[in-house]
């Protein structure tokens, strides 16, 4: 009988204080938070932007589409990363800004969804390099992973 295979993954955020971030990550942060101004978002009113960065430097911005038919809408994040993909098919993506500046957004909690979380994994295996992620609520302070 086979021995059966063991799999570890682990995602360490680091906390960081807007002020304290270099100015590629001020202005990632800058681009994500553009995208959410411009988020369809009636039903939750829960607004989402992301911002790709590509290896070139091009940035790519998605937000979160709501549609009445829920579950047909997809977060942010997800419009970001597949926005980059069909516009730069196999681009490296080097860093994700994802941010809500919505009051019901919680800052200690404020993470990729599974489905998200799914295509983040998969785009970052895909391309055999890590793809770094920056979260934030509002304008407090920032949760960075290395990886996806």
């Amino acid at each position: 009988m086979a021995q059966p295979q063991t799999r570890e993954w682990q995602s360490t955020l680091t906390v960081w204080s807007p002020d304290d971030l270099d100015e590629a990550d001020r202005e990632l942060l800058r681009e994500a938070h553009e995208a959410a101004s411009k988020a369809y978002a009636p039903y939750s009113r829960f607004q989402v932007g992301g911002a790709v960065l590509l290896e070139d430097g091009t940035v790519v911005r998605g937000s979160n589409q709501e549609n009445m038919a829920y579950p047909s809408g997809m977060c942010g994040e997800r419009v970001a990363v597949f926005a980059a993909g069909a516009q730069h098919p196999g681009a490296v993506m080097c860093a994700l800004a994802i941010v809500s500046p919505s009051p019901k957004a919680i800052a200690d909690a404020f993470m990729p969804c599974g489905g998200c979380r799914q295509v983040l994994v998969e785009a970052e295996r895909r391309q055999g390099k890590p793809l770094r992620v920056i979260l934030q609520v509002r304008d407090e302070d920032v949760m960075i992973s290395e990886s996806a």
